[in-house]
């Protein structure tokens, strides 16, 4: 019986799983607080708001670019040897950050930064499907995504460990994404055989399928970005120390933690749009109070709650869009669908990032809220109009939630025939 064997076929892959989770833990973990501590030391180093943003949105063009073109590299060489080369990149481009600094340096070595770890994520989620059956690819996905959440809070949370003008931090940063190597080099688990990509990405299709969540792709890519790469800034002027920085940020990755179960379950039983617009209004209130009513001197233990509530309305979204797509998606078109919304994603968090820079140089610290609000108030007025023009998704018919993780890749991989590497 399925429900019998679920169980047994999860437990006969966990030394991959295990494995190949605390290696994505560890690159995951690395990645946030190296992006934190870039916002911070270029603040620093009196970068302004849009060159820190410039950064920012480095990163995500490179996970794009690596989205389109790591697969490449894999099906050359194959998944461990392709791990290994590119931690060893990411792990040294980190350290590039120190030696030089100067925003356009930075700007392209985030931008590398953002390449490897796309061919990073690719290996370790193409590695989890093969390993995966029906009956645990589920359960498989979700702690790959509630993984991604939690080594995020953790990376937020190492910011105190040293002082961002200093050198020790860039340190940790480069061991963290090195060690991440040991789990993959010392697991004798066999690599999937060599991989191709398996699905076209088709944009005007895609927007055909689903209007609604090509927009939202986009719009979820410009929210989350900024907040990621100018959050830092936005905490700093608001008089926060470095342990004060680092929990503001981790409390909106916390707040996308804790939410991400409750809103994906919420999803499976209505119109997933009625959630993605409550949730859209909820980010765009909570920073209207945060920039409008909460008085500039209110105890830090404010900012904490608002960005909570913040981060638990804003990181789940991408999720449910990616769901509401797939209930509007023909079932061999899953692949095609997620990789075209991951695009415009990426695209998304290469804009806001720039964005929101240049309107914290113009506006101040509420120059990061006014695109935030500006971007959530569009998907909640679109997802409305888009409401009264198309039904939902019949309740049978839906696509069961899965959270996605926190940096996803463009390109899933398929085994195909050929010899392991």
């Amino acid at each position: 019986m399925p429900s019998s064997s679920s169980p047994s076929s999860l437990r006969s892959v966990l030394p991959t799983i295990v494995a190949l989770l605390l290696a994505y833990g560890l690159m995951q973990m690395g990645n946030t607080l190296q992006g934190t501590l870039l916002s911070v030391r270029g603040a620093i180093e009196y970068f302004t708001p849009t060159q820190i943003g410039a950064v920012g949105a480095a990163f995500w063009a490179g996970i794009v670019l690596g989205s389109l073109w790591a697969g490449k590299v894999i099906e050359r060489v194959g998944h461990t040897r392709t791990f290994a080369a590119l931690a060893a990149v990411a792990a040294s481009a980190g350290l590039l950050h120190l030696l030089v600094i100067e925003p356009t340096v930075w700007l392209v070595a985030r931008a590398i930064t953002g390449f490897c770890f796309a061919g990073l994520f690719m290996v370790a989620e193409s590695w989890l499907n093969s390993s995966a059956t029906s009956s645990t690819r589920g359960q498989i996905l979700s702690l790959y995504g509630m993984t991604g959440l939690i080594a995020g809070i953790g990376g937020q949370l190492l910011l105190p460990a040293g002082s961002p003008s200093g050198f020790q931090l860039f340190c940790i940063v480069s061991m963290i994404i090195a060690l991440a190597l040991v789990p993959i080099a010392l697991s004798r688990a066999s690599a999937p055989n060599q991989a191709t990509g398996e699905a076209k990405i088709d944009l005007r299709r895609l927007h055909r399928q689903s209007p609604f969540g090509v927009l939202a792709a986009f719009l979820c890519g410009i929210t989350t970005a900024s907040f990621f790469a100018l959050g830092p800034v936005f905490a700093q002027g608001h008089g926060l120390n470095t342990a004060g920085i680092a929990i503001f940020m981790a409390c909106g990755t916390l707040g996308g933690f804790a939410m991400t179960w409750p809103l994906g379950w919420l999803s499976d039983r209505m119109d997933r749009r009625l959630v993605i617009i409550g949730t859209a209004a909820v980010a765009a209130i909570i920073l209207v109070v945060l920039v409008n009513v909460i008085p500039s001197q209110a105890p830090d233990w404010v900012l904490y709650i608002c960005v909570a509530i913040f981060g638990g309305s804003i990181i789940p979204t991408y999720s449910i869009v990616t769901a509401h797509v797939n209930d509007m998606v023909k079932p061999g078109e899953f692949v095609a669908a997620s990789g075209g919304l991951l695009i415009l994603q990426g695209a998304g968090s290469a804009t806001g990032p720039i964005v929101s820079g240049l309107a914290m140089s113009e506006f101040g610290l509420v120059g990061l809220a006014y695109v935030a609000i500006g971007a959530q108030a569009v998907m909640a007025a679109w997802g409305a109009y888009r409401i009264r023009q198309r039904a939902a998704a019949p309740e049978d018919e839906k696509e069961a939630f899965k959270p996605e993780p926190a940096v996803p890749v463009g390109v899933e991989l398929a085994p195909a025939h050929g010899g392991a590497r």
